[in-house]
C-alpha cells in the first residue's frame, strides 16, 4: 500500500489488487487500484477503506502511523458506498476502537448494520455538514444507484476535493503516477480504456443515475476528484467529468469510430465471410475490433462494444437458434442496458435457419433498439453473390455509424 499527500491535513493510501473477479463476474486484466483517504483537522475522517481486500488489516494501520495517525484517535468512519472493497474494513476497526461513529446514508445504514452488525450509526442527507476543525469541513451529497443505491459523494470545503467513491473512477493498477499531471501518454490511453472498461462492466446499467451525478457534480465547485479506483484528478478535474460524460453517450449508442465484430463460427463457414469482412474494413481504413466468442472474456468484450459506433455481428445458425456463445453475449450487452447501436448480422446455416430469429427475441427481450441494416444469411460456405451482400451490408454500416461517432 502506498501513502500520499492531497492537501494538508488530506491523504491518499492506495493499493494494487490483481488476480480477482471483479464483483465475482468482471476479468480485470490490468488490475484496479483501491484507494482510501483520510481528512484530518482537530477530528479524524477515514473515507472508505481497502483492508478487507489483502486480508490484512494491519496494512492500513502501519499506514495511518507513517502519516502521524494512531488508527485509536480516528473519530468517524465515512462511508460512501457498502461494497465491501469500500466498507470490508469497519468490523477490523471496531476491535481497535469501540467508540468510532460510521457516516452514511439512510440506505447505506441497513447494509452496515446487516452486513457488520453495526448501531452506532450517523445517517446522512444531502448538504448535511462535518466540522472536523482546522478549517476542515466535509459535506455530504447522496449520488443513489452510482452504482448501488446508498451511494454518495464527500466533499471537502477548504481544498474543495470530492471523495467520488465509485464515480469517476477506472481500472488499471497505478505505478509511481498516480495524479492526473504525473501520467505519460501512454498512461493516459491506459486509463482511458480502462476507465471505458469500468464504466461498462460496472456502471453502464444506470446511466440515468449516473447522468445525474454527473450534474451533482457540476454544482460544486472542484479542485480535485478523488475516486475510490483509479487516478487522482488535480490538474483538470473537467477531464474525467467529460469522459463519463461521453461514456454515457457510448450506453445509448454513440461510440469512438470504430467497428467491432463479434463472432463465432462453427465449421469455418461463417469465418470466411468475416474474413471478406475484414478486407473491407481496411480497404476503408476503418478501425476495427474482432472478438471471437467464447474465447474473449466478458469484460472485454462489453467493454469493446460499448465503445465501438458500428457492431457487426457474424454468427452462424445452432439447433435452430443463433450460435450460443454469440447469443450469450448479445444477452450480456443487453442486460447491460448498451442501446441504440448500429448493427448489421450475417451468418451461414446448415439443414434450417433460425439464427434471425432468436437475434430478434434477444434484441427486443432487452429493449437494445438496435439500428439493424438488413441481415444476410448462406446456406454453407458463402458464395460470391452471399459476399457481394455482405459487403453492401458493410458499407451502408459504415455510412450510417458516421452519425454516432463521439470521439
Amino acid at each position: 500500500m502506498k501513502t500520499l499527500k492531497i492537501a494538508d491535513g488530506i491523504y491518499m493510501f492506495t493499493m494494487n489488487v490483481e488476480d480477482i473477479l471483479f464483483e465475482g463476474i468482471w476479468e480485470i486484466a490490468n488490475g484496479v487500484t483501491l484507494n482510501s483517504y483520510i481528512v484530518q483537522g482537530e477530528k479524524t475522517a477515514i473515507i472508505d477503506g481497502v483492508i478487507g481486500w489483502d486480508g490484512i488489516p494491519e496494512t492500513l494501520y502501519v499506514n495511518l502511523k507513517e502519516i502521524g495517525i494512531d488508527p485509536k484517535n480516528i473519530d468517524y468512519l465515512i462511508v460512501n458506498h457498502m461494497e465491501p472493497d469500500h466498507s470490508g474494513w469497519i468490523s477490523n476497526f471496531r476491535k481497535i476502537k469501540d467508540d468510532l461513529t460510521v457516516i452514511c446514508t439512510e440506505k447505506a445504514a441497513k447494509m452496515v448494520a446487516s452486513f457488520y452488525g453495526e448501531d452506532n450509526i450517523k445517517i446522512v442527507k444531502e448538504g448535511d455538514i462535518l466540522d472536523l476543525g482546522k478549517g476542515k469541513v466535509l459535506s455530504f451529497h447522496p449520488v443513489p444507484n452510482v452504482h448501488w443505491p446508498d451511494t454518495m459523494y464527500t466533499y471537502e470545503r477548504e481544498t474543495k476535493t470530492l471523495f467520488s467513491c465509485d464515480m469517476f473512477g477506472a481500472f488499471g493498477r497505478m505505478g509511481d503516477h498516480c495524479f492526473d499531471d504525473e501520467l505519460t501518454p501512454e498512461e493516459i490511453d491506459f486509463f482511458e480504456f480502462e476507465g471505458i472498461r469500468y464504466y461498462s462492466n460496472v456502471m453502464t446499467t444506470f446511466t440515468p443515475s449516473l447522468r445525474k451525478a454527473i450534474e451533482k457534480a457540476k454544482t460544486l465547485e472542484i479542485n480535485t476528484i478523488a475516486p475510490g479506483h483509479g487516478p487522482i484528478y488535480r490538474k483538470n478535474p473537467q477531464k474525467i467529468i467529460d469522459d463519463y460524460s461521453r461514456f454515457s453517450l457510448y450506453a445509448e449508442g454513440a461510440g469512438k469510430n470504430e467497428v467491432t465484430i463479434l463472432w463465432g463460427s462453427m465449421y469455418g463457414m461463417t469465418a470466411k465471410a468475416v474474413d471478406y469482412v475484414e478486407g473491407i474494413l481496411q480497404r476503408e481504413g476503418v478501425k476495427y475490433n474482432k472478438l471471437e466468442m467464447p474465447l474473449e472474456s466478458d469484460s472485454e468484450m462489453v467493454a469493446t462494444v460499448f465503445k465501438s459506433a458500428g457492431i457487426i455481428i457474424a454468427a452462424p445458425t445452432y439447433e435452430y437458434k443463433l450460435f450460443p456463445p454469440v447469443a450469450a453475449a448479445l444477452n450480456e450487452i443487453g442486460r447491460k442496458k448498451i442501446t441504440g447501436k448500429v448493427a448489421f448480422r450475417f451468418g451461414s446455416y446448415g439443414w434450417s435457419g433460425g439464427a434471425e430469429k432468436e437475434l430478434s427475441e434477444i434484441i427486443e427481450r432487452h429493449k437494445m433498439k438496435w439500428d439493424f441494416i438488413e441481415s444476410v444469411e448462406f446456406e454453407g460456405a458463402p458464395k460470391e453473390e452471399d459476399l457481394i451482400k455482405v459487403e453492401a451490408g458493410v458499407l451502408k454500416l459504415l455510412e450510417k455509424m458516421k452519425q454516432k461517432v463521439v470521439e
